[in-house]
């Protein structure tokens, strides 16, 4: 007996509910790690919050307030305007998948059912990732696009002169979160310049960068980080990490058998250095050191990859549709604590 619209809808619900214990292979996505999508994504390193936008308050100066003074001195009051505001949207990301209420009833047995839902959620959630994963490592063109997320390009700025350097991106004139740069030199970050992957030129840059990016506040006080204590990570693309594992083998002394023994297990400092896919298509060679106490995704409260239910799909009315929505932006609350070096 064929199944009604409504025994159709609930049975969709139930094996979304409940994907069943059919497998199979999934060869089809672009990238092969997700860096982003795998780590960075998850609930426990993002905020949610509500509102019409992500803001925060940073302090990018003092009032010049302390002094050595002598007896029965004259008192000089400083008060100076040293919090300033940082703004960045909301950005929407969405996937879906579709089927025919007919593709149900040729195949009624409950395991195809499953395995048609499941095949077609997994093929949207691929998408998604690589969605993400390009967004996340690169910048929207220019401020006229409203779309596009705040990936870490905009945040973290090359700049061929060593020092607190990366200004504003290119196409962002406002600066970073509608704060210059320009204006407010606080709100750079590290860059450096390295010629080659050795420990005498772009190892001894990166020591000196993570030194120079290391601020620690000599007051108590609630700030905006997320976690405790620093979580860096660094990231580059194949080209860099192929060498600096060739690196890591020539001072290890004791390899034994493995003719690839530091495969995935480099580290600086105790941090992971992460091949991107992504960044392969740098040639700059770029190693970018990002404190993730200060540099998280922030998601809107209700819409971190919410699931609608099956509906009809207008003027398709054999079709149900279900959507997968995002709405979600990457925010830095301190750019001085990010690092980007390059050749």
């Amino acid at each position: 007996m064929a199944l009604s619209d409504a025994e159709v809808l609930d049975l969709t619900k139930t094996t979304l509910a409940n994907l069943g214990p059919m497998k199979f292979n999934q060869i089809a996505q672009s990238i092969q790690y997700h860096e982003f999508f795998s780590h960075i994504f998850r609930k426990d390193r993002a905020s949610f919050e509500g509102g019409q936008g992500i803001e925060r308050r940073v302090m990018l100066s003092t009032s010049g307030a302390a002094s050595n003074v002598g007896l029965f001195n004259t008192d000089t009051i400083n008060v100076a305007d040293n919090m300033q505001t940082i703004t960045i949207p909301w950005r929407h990301t969405t996937t879906h998948f579709a089927f025919d209420r007919r593709e149900l009833l040729v195949n009624k047995s409950r395991s195809k059912i499953v395995d048609l839902m499941e095949t077609r959620r997994v093929a949207a959630m691929v998408d998604l990732a690589e969605r993400m994963e390009t967004d996340a490592w690169a910048k929207p063109v220019d401020s006229s696009d409203d779309t596009t997320p705040f990936g870490l390009t905009y945040w973290v700025v090359k700049n061929s002169s060593t020092g607190f350097n990366g200004g504003n991106a290119s196409g962002f004139t406002a600066g970073p979160a509608g704060l210059s740069s320009t204006t407010y030199s606080k709100w750079k970050n590290y860059t450096a310049q390295y010629a080659n992957l050795t420990k005498a030129d772009a190892i001894k840059k990166l020591r000196t960068a993570h030194r120079k990016i290391g601020f620690k506040s000599p007051t108590d006080h609630q700030d905006l980080r997320k976690g405790k204590g620093d979580q860096y990570r660094l990231y580059v693309n194949e080209a860099t990490i192929s060498s600096i594992e060739d690196l890591g083998e020539a001072q290890n002394e004791s390899l034994g058998r493995d003719i690839a023994s530091m495969d995935n297990q480099m580290v600086f400092k105790r941090n992971p250095i992460i091949w991107v896919p992504e960044l392969d298509s740098d040639s700059t060679n770029p190693i970018y050191m990002i404190n993730f106490g200060y540099f998280s995704p922030v998601f809107l409260k209700g819409d971190y990859l919410r699931q609608t239910e099956p509906e009809k799909v207008a003027n398709m009315h054999n079709v149900m549709a279900v959507h997968i929505d995002t709405t979600w932006n990457i925010l830095c609350t301190d750019r001085r604590r990010q690092a980007v070096l390059y050749v």
